[in-house]
């Protein structure tokens, strides 16, 4: 077998075996020797006596990410062809650049140092790319763990880094062992060494099926009724009026309205007629009214909902960044939001501010809108970009001690900013999301997936109102205890616990990925320098 042969199957390999582990249907353990491929690989390319050894790390790595990413997020094709390949390029394009680093770096370092780099870069990569603009969190390694939740109620403490560490040591653990026993005949050395690896995976697991026990049973005293109106979001959700969907809404919960029910959530943007509605005004609104008018048959009860609002201005320049011109001289602001309604109350919004790349925000705007213009809003599906609001903010229950977060669709896949609402005071997440974009595919059931490790981050019950499925109740432990079945109109009554304890998570939030940076900069620093290379005499 030619070298090359070998590491393109090294490449293939692991981004295949990555694949493979993931949810909701993957081998987890996999994740454990998924990354070893790549880094023999780049073993390999760095002793090797060719030449141009950086770009042949890069592409090969660039193989790997993509068929990571391909194999895992494919199902993006169903909301855009563009979109899909965007993502999974460019995605695959900063892992593969990240890991390039993490290899340049390695020869400016001693060995040991440059794979403490590589696992720190990883990790504030990860981090990094939940916050900036082209923030695609899908693959965050600690996700990976999202459908064994026996395995990880220590999130409580790390949140998903704790996961991502774990991943990455053991996957470097394991690689230096079997680089150093690969040719040994005897394999008792190389069982022996092992030991430690699987140890370092089984006592995490251990001491989480301990903490699994040790979370307080409480009463399920809140009721709800998650309403999943399966409307077709492509040709039929857009041409119907406000006014119809208020109908149509209490039509579908007419069965279930009884006097001791609390909540009733309907999915993200349920209201979405047209531009939406007008959010200065909207307390005097036709639809407020109709609304409240509804709510007097079940005066007790808090309707959670999705809708659309948008603020008009008529002046020469925009009155903010996220403004879009309809035409000289005017201009829109659009929101996607949570409404809480309550009868005889003042009605309470919360603004998506988590917005999906290339279909709710153009990224980069303050530098690519003056040089682009328009271009890049016409990509991927883009409509207009969306207001978002700096605090998370949380819907208090009149009659109730209760206070929801009103969470809506992708900003249940960001574990830090989901503290923020239980730091306000939520005593369980109420989340709302169309997942009718995707169809029938892994896309959804990933992102349900994830949902659950904000359980148990802040060992919250979670209530999720999803338009065509899956509409859920899970609870502080991360179990799903009732759902739906997808692509089905339905109402899913049940009930679920308040909780009001914060964990270490919620106080101190993303920790490791905090340190990762911190070690990150120092060792590129000190790789720059030179400081610590090895002499070539001590290398490997």
């Amino acid at each position: 077998m030619s070298k090359t042969t070998k590491h393109l199957l090294l490449a293939i390999g692991s981004g295949s075996l990555l694949a493979a582990s993931w949810p909701i249907n993957g081998i987890t353990l996999l994740i454990f020797i998924g990354l070893i491929p790549l880094l023999i690989l780049e073993d390999s390319i760095r002793k090797d006596e060719h030449n141009k050894k950086g770009i042949r790390v890069f592409l090969y790595s660039y193989l790997t990410f993509i068929v990571w990413n391909g194999l895992t997020t494919w199902w993006l094709i169903n909301s855009t062809v563009f979109g899909m390949l965007f993502a999974n390029l460019c995605n695959s394009l900063f892992y593969a650049l990240i890991f390039l680093c993490f290899s340049w770096t390695k020869t400016r370092v001693s060995s040991r140092s440059g794979y403490l780099f590589f696992i720190t870069l990883w990790i504030a990569f990860e981090k990094l790319h939940l916050e900036w603009d082209f923030s695609w969190t899908w693959l965050t390694l600690g996700n990976v763990f999202s459908e064994k939740i026996y395995w990880i109620q220590w999130y409580e403490y790390t949140g998903v880094y704790g996961g991502s560490l774990w991943v990455l040591v053991i996957n470097v653990w394991g690689f230096s062992i079997l680089k150093k026993y690969s040719l040994s005949s005897n394999v008792k050395p190389l069982l022996k060494k092992l030991i430690g690896p699987l140890l370092l995976i089984a006592l995490p697991i251990a001491g989480s099926l301990h903490l699994y026990q040790q979370v307080d049973e409480v009463e399920k005293n809140i009721s709800v009724a998650l309403v999943q109106p399966n409307i077709d979001p492509y040709n039929t959700k857009y041409q119907l009026t406000n006014s119809k969907f208020l109908s149509l809404w209490a039509e579908q919960t007419k069965p279930f309205l009884k006097d001791s029910l609390d909540y009733i959530l309907s999915p993200e943007t349920y209201f979405a007629e047209g531009f939406g509605e007008e959010l200065k005004d909207y307390p005097k609104n036709i639809l407020h009214q109709e609304i409240q008018k509804e709510l007097g048959k079940i005066p007790s009860t808090q309707f959670i909902t999705g809708i659309q609002y948008y603020n008009v201005y008529v002046q020469e320049k925009a009155p903010s960044l996220t403004a879009n011109l309809a035409r000289k001289g005017l201009w829109v602001e659009y929101y996607n939001s949570a409404l809480g309604e309550h009868y005889s109350q003042k009605p309470q919004v919360y603004h998506k501010s988590k917005l999906v790349v290339g279909v709710e925000n153009m990224p980069l705007k303050s530098i690519l809108k003056p040089l682009l213009g328009d271009l890049i809003l016409d990509l991927g599906g883009t409509v207009a970009s969306r207001v978002t609001q700096s605090q998370r903010s949380v819907f208090s229950h009149p009659n109730l001690k209760e206070k929801a977060a009103p969470i809506i669709c992708w900003e249940s896949i960001f574990g830090e900013f989901v503290t923020d609402y239980v730091k306000e005071g939520a005593t369980f997440l109420a989340i709302i999301s169309n997942d009718a974009w995707w169809g029938e595919t892994p896309g959804h059931r990933q992102l349900l997936s994830y949902t659950r490790l904000r359980a148990i981050e802040t060992r919250r019950d979670i209530a999720r109102s999803a338009n065509t499925g899956i509409s859920c109740i899970i609870d502080a432990r991360g179990e799903i205890l009732e759902q739906t079945s997808y692509n089905t109109k339905t109402v899913l009554t049940a009930n679920l616990s308040s909780r009001d304890t914060l964990t270490f998570y919620v106080r101190f939030g993303d920790i490791i990925s905090r340190w990762a940076g911190f070690i990150t900069v120092l060792f590129f620093l000190l790789a720059l320098s030179g400081r610590l290379k090895e002499k070539d005499s001590l290398k490997n």
